[in-house]
């Protein structure tokens, strides 16, 4: 778990998607190093990079591993995808963590039996090997959803990566994909901070109209996918001071 300070404002915990690893927010650091006036933590989650898998994937068992690597002073989330249904999961208090606000950015919260079947049949499928790292590094790149947007030669795609002697593969365990679709109305009802749902225009997983339907401030960031995060962080970075500072 990577931990930066530049001053004495609040912390934020920045939490990944499904499938990538700690290191989509690098750029985004880049622009807090020269804006945020507090600290951030940035945790790869049970079963992605560099972090122990699970037995069992579940928010619940998800949001307390991630609890309990954190300090107890109140902190910030910006998650996204699974990561903001992991933020709202902490902002209900069950897990001891004070959480002051929530973005959840990109979040799928409409899933219809056949989205959960295909997921489940992920989930039970071995992790594919590789001959080569390229190889290995466009599948996780695709299980990331960064396919395009990073080249399958940066170094920010190693931690995501395991070599053995038979080849290579993800280090994203597949049972992650078992998780489920989330109760986002449960979720926001129960939340003790402040929600802010966003997401990409251009985010098919993640439309506009499924944003308005819980109640709570929701934002569109204009010309941006899934990974709006990664694509313009200061746009996402923006949102986050005009809502939370």
């Amino acid at each position: 778990m990577r931990t930066e300070t530049t001053g004495d404002g609040p912390t934020l915990l920045l939490l990944h998607g499904l499938g990538a690893t700690g290191e989509v927010w690098n750029g985004f650091e880049t622009h807090l190093r020269e804006s945020w006036q507090g600290s951030w933590i940035v945790p790869d989650l049970p079963g992605h990079g560099r972090s122990e898998p699970l037995a069992r994937y579940t928010f619940g068992g998800l949001a307390a591993a991630v609890a309990a690597e954190l300090p107890g002073s109140e902190i910030i989330v910006l998650g996204h995808s699974l990561g903001g249904v992991l933020g709202l999961t902490l902002a209900s208090g069950w897990f001891g963590v004070p959480v002051r606000a929530v973005c959840g950015l990109g979040i799928k919260v409409e899933w219809t039996p056949d989205d959960l079947a295909k997921a489940a049949a992920v989930a039970a499928k071995p992790a594919r090997v590789f001959a080569t790292r390229e190889e290995a590094a466009e599948r996780w790149l695709k299980v990331a959803g960064l396919f395009g947007l990073w080249d399958n030669s940066s170094p920010l795609i190693s931690p995501g990566l395991v070599s053995g002697e038979d080849g290579w593969r993800t280090a994203l365990d597949p049972l992650a994909f078992a998780v489920g679709a989330p109760d986002m109305h449960g979720l926001i009802s129960v939340s003790k901070g402040q929600v802010l749902l966003a997401a990409g225009e251009n985010d098919p997983m993640s439309p506009e109209t499924h944003l308005r339907d819980f109640g709570v401030d929701f934002a569109v960031l204009p010309n941006l996918g899934h990974n709006a995060h990664v694509e313009a962080p200061d746009a996402v970075l923006a949102l986050l001071n005009r809502h939370f500072s």
